[in-house]
């Protein structure tokens, strides 16, 4: 099984982990909606926690705006720090917000900037610029 790493601090990751994160997303939403099972807000919530800690930065950005629509602002924020670190952009974008909006502080925006670039540093490799060239034409 081929192995691919993103960040020296992160565990590898494989392409089937990937089509797993997937699913649980998926059947979060089914939970969350309540097409095709029963609605179980609470359930859907554990399936995302399960994917934000096996390193799903999607599953974190869910369950921050979640934390947020709940009014914990400091676990919305420790949620986005995560994945913005994992070089999830919408998560940095989203804690810019809430720093915007007076409800995170500058320190956290400027640490969630800083792991993102980190992460989009420690991401790149001779072998993606040359697939971006190509696809970028």
């Amino acid at each position: 099984m081929p192995e691919t790493t993103t960040s020296s601090r992160r565990r590898p990751t494989f392409a089937p982990l990937n089509r797993l994160f997937e699913v649980v997303a998926l059947v979060n939403r089914l939970y969350f909606n309540g097409k095709g099972v029963e609605q179980d807000e609470t359930r859907g919530i554990r399936h995302l926690q399960h994917a934000a800690i096996q390193g799903n930065p999607v599953s974190r950005l869910i369950l921050g705006a979640h934390e947020r629509d709940d009014g914990n602002h400091r676990l919305a924020v420790q949620h986005w720090m995560i994945s913005a670190k994992m070089g999830d952009e919408d998560s940095l974008n989203r804690i810019k917000g809430m720093f915007m909006e007076g409800l995170a502080t500058k320190a956290q925006y400027a640490e969630a900037l800083k792991g993102y670039q980190t992460a989009l540093e420690e991401a790149k490799s001779p072998q993606r610029e040359v697939a971006k060239a190509f696809f970028n034409k």
